[in-house]
């Protein structure tokens, strides 16, 4: 199977939806700028929990495209190491399309998207059932071990970043009451105890 590269150049581009590449093979690699001290606590838990397959890359001086030459002298590592991987860089710059053009004209398969929803990954297996959103539930709370939420509202929350936000309360009230009903937690005055 082949591995998908991810290349994120947050100063570019913010993801909320990086829960939809749970269970792809996929690494994620984050680009901060030398000045950017805050990042989203949803995106920091989604690149935890990916483990070794998810890395900070912070770069330390300033400058005109300063990042975007990180970004692309990292692609350029990992094609040298994986030339059979899938390539993606995440960000609305332009300036990186001759690269990504280069690549493939010498059979690296790269493209530039502007956002993770636009990835051709994690589309097709998108639960629709109740059942198979309760399978996607177990399998990210398998994963996450020591980190899994303690509290009702925290589970809440990240059953809702798995699904990138894109369900109701109602639904994510139905989907914790699955979880009790399979006995794979129970919650008792707001706090979650697991049976996995």
């Amino acid at each position: 199977m082949q591995t998908h590269y991810i290349l994120i150049d947050y100063e570019n581009v913010q993801p909320k939806d990086l829960a939809r590449l749970d269970g792809q093979e996929c690494k994620v690699f984050v680009f901060l700028g030398a000045h950017q001290t805050k990042m989203s606590t949803d995106l920091a838990e989604a690149l935890q929990t990916r483990g070794e397959h998810a890395r900070y890359v912070r770069i330390s001086g300033n400058g005109r495209n300063a990042l975007d030459f990180h970004i692309a002298f990292q692609l350029g590592e990992l094609a040298a190491r994986d030339p059979a991987g899938l390539y993606h860089v995440i960000s609305k710059d332009t300036g990186f399309d001759p690269l990504l053009k280069h690549l493939n004209a010498i059979n690296i398969c790269a493209q530039r998207w502007k956002s993770i929803g636009d990835l051709p990954i994690g589309r097709a297996s998108e639960p629709t059932t109740t059942g198979e959103k309760l399978d996607r539930i177990v399998k990210k709370l398998r994963s996450q071990k020591a980190s899994r939420p303690r509290k009702r509202k925290s589970l809440a929350s990240t059953i809702d970043s798995l699904f990138s936000k894109q369900l109701t309360g109602a639904e994510v009230d139905t989907l914790i009451e699955g979880l009790g009903e399979r006995g794979v937690i129970s919650v008792e005055e707001g706090k979650v105890s697991y049976n996995l």
